[in-house]
């Protein structure tokens, strides 16, 4: 049954829905909570992208090629995750929904990678803008067995440095969301967007 927290979220929602767009990114290095928190997020009832596009694109490639990516195969697979990217943002006309990564992500895989972004990146990146851009600070365990092969554990503040940078390179100013449990860092990120705190309604 719903409490009137709940509903009240439900409500500011409902009340966006028919609004402008409000597109928000929640992104950070390998080891970030990412995974929990857009499972918090759906869990909530916000509207959220699933899966990150870059996750099973790179999943595909590896089935086509036999092993994992390496920098000469980073340029395919980098532009194919933009267009899915550009994909997510157009399909969206109305209304609140969240992230999982963003566009400027790319400038921070392809430093990594040793790459310099790609004309279709930076173009992407001027023409399609988020309203804010929620940073994760890293913990201490890995999500995904894939975030081995891209940022090894002494990387893996590297890989965050250079996500941060993109976003700050690309004109925005990221929040920072502190390491916490994923229903905590809901809560601070919806008190910075003054949206309903979903846990209220647990």
């Amino acid at each position: 049954m719903s409490t009137p927290t709940t509903r009240t979220l439900a409500a500011a929602l409902e009340a966006a829905a028919d609004g402008d767009p409000r597109r928000y990114v929640i992104t950070g290095g390998p080891s970030s909570g990412k995974d929990d928190l857009i499972a918090a997020v759906h869990a909530a009832g916000i509207p959220c992208m699933s899966e990150e596009p870059g996750r099973e694109i790179y999943r595909k490639h590896r089935e086509r090629l036999g092993r994992h990516l390496l920098k000469e195969d980073r340029r395919e697979y980098s532009l194919e995750v933009l267009e899915a990217f550009i994909a997510e943002y157009t399909a969206h006309t109305h209304g609140i929904r969240f992230y999982n990564r963003g566009i400027p992500d790319g400038y921070g895989w392809e430093g990594f990678f040793g790459l310099k972004p790609t004309a279709e990146l930076e173009d992407a990146t001027k023409r399609y803008r988020y309203d804010a851009i929620f940073v994760l600070d890293p913990l201490d365990t890995f999500e995904d067995p894939d975030d081995i092969v891209w940022a090894k554990e002494r990387e893996i503040r590297r890989v965050h440095e250079l996500i941060v940078q993109g976003y700050y390179d690309a004109g925005y100013e990221p929040v920072f969301v502190p390491a916490d449990a994923a229903a905590a860092r809901l809560d601070f990120i919806c008190a910075n967007l003054r949206l309903p705190k979903p846990s209220r309604g647990a």
